[in-house]
């Protein structure tokens, strides 16, 4: 061993252990391998921030942008709204829920596709009384094993494609994961769908921030508009459509108002409704009955072009001039540019014309307004933000179009008339400029942690090939397989690859263990390629430990799980992959 392999094995073995140590963060302990690897010399200088201009870091993110355009669309929610209804036991529930985040996963990335259905997740069990903590695990499962599928689903395939570029000149396309994924998800669904009643029943989720917010009824009004493509619907209709979670208060017709409108009664173009629910459960309300919010028609104006329109929740303050004024009254909009949109009151329920509502101290009410006179007009009102979190009502939903651009990006990259990056590049600037994210919100959808990793730890991992460390590693592993059946060499891979990463985040298992294995296929007169589908199957197969993957990390909160719960469903589903996954690799992929 030389002194450069020496420091390559020491910086690598330094890294790993403040991994599974976790005292501190994973991005800042892959900044200092960084640093540390251009001090001693294994690192050139010009090769430090290869990573960060890497594709892998760039399909990543617009991968990240993807899955919160379709988190915006709301178009899973409409997809699944007449399923939702049927779901009563967790007999159906769970995998219904693993299957829909299973699929979704094959398209954006997984953590994406979980943080989409979550939400669903957890108002099934809420109205179904059945236990997240039954729902939640096997739909983090289900997303990591369905994120094997594409070339995007998992962070470990895109990596591992890089890897393959780098030893035959060409990458892993699109689909061509498809094979040994499709047969490894079906697989573990099947398992799924009846080893989740190995998982606790009772346990209690944690309470978030947005969860108490969440408590908040606002009180807004809509209109029907004389172009409603909805026709004529009943109160009863409307009501239906909110699921039980908006209820409408009254309805105003013509000047009149009639407080807690019969069910039979028939909307008209024209007639106001003053509804109350939770934000989310008004904006998906809105956007599904197709009224019109009554305070957000007029035009917010901005004082740049890159300036944009945000909505805050904000309480009054005993001193705000708004104290006894009715909304007309404070001219918000005259005076301040803004339009107040709901308003919510603890303890009583206004039935009233909202514009005529008398605001009090307590009130918490929702203002639409441009990003940068939205903090002047708080102060001057003596109004107190509340815990910032994203709030979307009064804004437009793109349906469909996220999911029309990510299906042309994936169909070009598959008839292989674009590289990966390019195509993902351009969807996630379409989705943007076409109205279906924000910049901003795109900024937030970034997972920067993630994509700090990944890009420091590319220079950290390629100093153990470039010093000759990958050579010395297989030469070592040539020695224990040497003789054997090459699938025993592939489940070696797997395990090993298995094994690190419920202590490593996948993407850092991957950076290290796959120049590692296509190293040992050389060695071992092998084709390379299924030594990376194995290290792949194995860095998305991270059931053991909520630490190793973000999806089980996500689910561990609200579903009230503990450390010890993981490997419970987790063990024997990775025991399954472990045995079915190398005849499979080898099926497709011969040595």
């Amino acid at each position: 061993m030389t002194l450069q392999q020496g420091l390559a094995f020491g910086l690598i073995a330094l890294t790993i252990a403040a991994f599974i140590w976790g005292r501190f963060r994973y991005d800042l302990v892959a900044v200092v391998a960084l640093v540390a690897g251009l001090a001693v010399g294994i690192i050139p200088a010009e090769a430090a921030f290869d990573g960060f201009k890497n594709d892998v870091t760039v399909i990543i993110a617009c991968a990240l942008i993807v899955s919160a355009a379709f988190a915006r669309s709301g178009i899973i929610e409409l997809a699944m709204r007449r399923i939702l209804p049927l779901l009563k036991t967790e007999r159906s529930q769970v995998p219904v829920l693993t299957g829909a985040v299973t699929l979704l996963s094959m398209a954006t990335k997984n953590v994406g596709a979980l943080a989409i259905m979550m939400p669903v997740a957890l108002q099934v069990a809420r109205r179904s009384g059945s236990a997240p903590s039954r729902l939640l695990m096997p739909m983090a499962f289900g997303a990591m094993a369905g994120g094997m599928v594409t070339l995007v689903g998992t962070a470990p395939n895109i990596i591992v494609a890089e890897v393959r570029q780098g030893i035959v000149g060409e990458p892993f396309a699109m689909f061509d994961y498809a094979p040994v994924g499709l047969a490894l998800t079906a697989m573990a669904l099947v398992f799924l769908a009846f080893g989740y009643r190995m998982l606790p029943k009772n346990r209690q989720g944690a309470a978030m921030m947005s969860a108490a917010l969440a408590a908040n009824a606002y009180a807004t009004e809509v209109s029907a508009p004389e172009d409603w493509g909805r026709g004529s619907m009943t109160v009863a209709a409307l009501t239906a459509l909110g699921e039980g979670d908006v209820r409408i208060m009254a309805l105003i017709r013509k000047g009149k108002r009639r407080p807690a409108p019969r069910g039979n009664v028939v909307i008209k173009p024209g007639d106001v409704l003053l509804v109350e629910g939770e934000q989310d459960a008004l904006e998906a309300f809105v956007d599904l009955s197709q009224l019109r919010l009554v305070r957000n028609d007029r035009p917010i104006a901005m004082t740049t072009a890159s300036e944009e329109i945000a909505v805050v929740e904000a309480v009054v303050g005993r001193s705000s001039p708004l104290q006894g004024q009715s909304v007309r009254q404070s001219d918000l909009y005259g005076q301040h540019g803004i339009n107040l949109l709901g308003v919510s009151r603890s303890g009583y329920e206004l039935t009233q014309h909202l514009r005529t509502a008398r605001l009090a101290p307590g009130d918490i009410i929702l203002l639409q307004g441009a990003e940068q006179s939205l903090p002047a007009a708080l102060k001057a009102l003596d109004l107190l933000p509340l815990a910032e979190r994203e709030v979307r009502l009064g804004s437009a939903r793109k349906r469909f179009m996220p999911a029309v651009i990510l299906a042309v990006a994936m169909t070009l990259v598959g008839f292989g008339l674009v590289p990966v990056a390019i195509a993902f590049f351009g969807a996630a600037v379409a989705i943007v400029a076409l109205g279906g994210l924000k910049m901003r919100e795109a900024y937030a959808a970034l997972d920067g942690p993630l994509l700090v990793l990944i890009a420091a730890l590319i220079p950290v991992s390629d100093a153990i090939q470039s010093t000759g460390g990958s050579e010395l590693i297989a030469g070592l592993l040539r020695n224990v397989f040497a003789g054997l059946p090459g699938m025993v060499a592939i489940a070696g891979v797997m395990l090993a690859s298995m094994a690190v990463t419920p202590f490593l985040n996948n993407a850092a298992t991957v950076l290290i263990v796959a120049p590692i294995g296509a190293t040992l296929a050389r060695q071992l007169g092998f084709n390379a390629d299924p030594f990376l589908m194995a290290v792949a199957v194995g860095a998305a197969c991270d059931f053991l430990t909520p630490i190793g993957h973000q999806c089980n990390t996500l689910v561990m909160g609200p579903g009230g799980y503990r450390f010890s719960d993981y490997p419970r469903l987790g063990a024997p589903l990775s025991l399954l992959v472990l045995i079915v996954g190398p005849p499979l690799i080898l099926l497709f992929w011969p040595l």
